[in-house]
């Protein structure tokens, strides 16, 4: 049984919230950086389990490239 009409008393996500700093802060490129370098290392280890080298190798240099960017980052922000 299917509904019609509709309620159209939902809210807008993201109206009403407060705007992220884009300069670190919870959820910041930071914040982004360690998650993305944390999640191409789990699925690198995944692919070398399956023997999936080109796989293993471009996630292996995801999460170089991830750790280079916070690494700069960081060097960005003591200057």
């Amino acid at each position: 049984m299917s509904r019609t009409g509709g309620g159209g008393n939902r809210k807008a996500s993201g109206r009403g919230r407060p705007a992220r700093d884009e300069t670190g802060g919870a959820g910041g490129p930071d914040d982004a950086l360690i998650l993305i370098a944390a999640a191409a290392t789990e699925l690198a280890k995944l692919a070398q389990r399956h023997k999936f080298e080109v796989l293993d190798h471009l996630l292996a240099m995801a999460t170089l490239e991830a750790d280079e960017q916070l690494r700069l980052r960081s060097r960005r922000k003591l200057s």
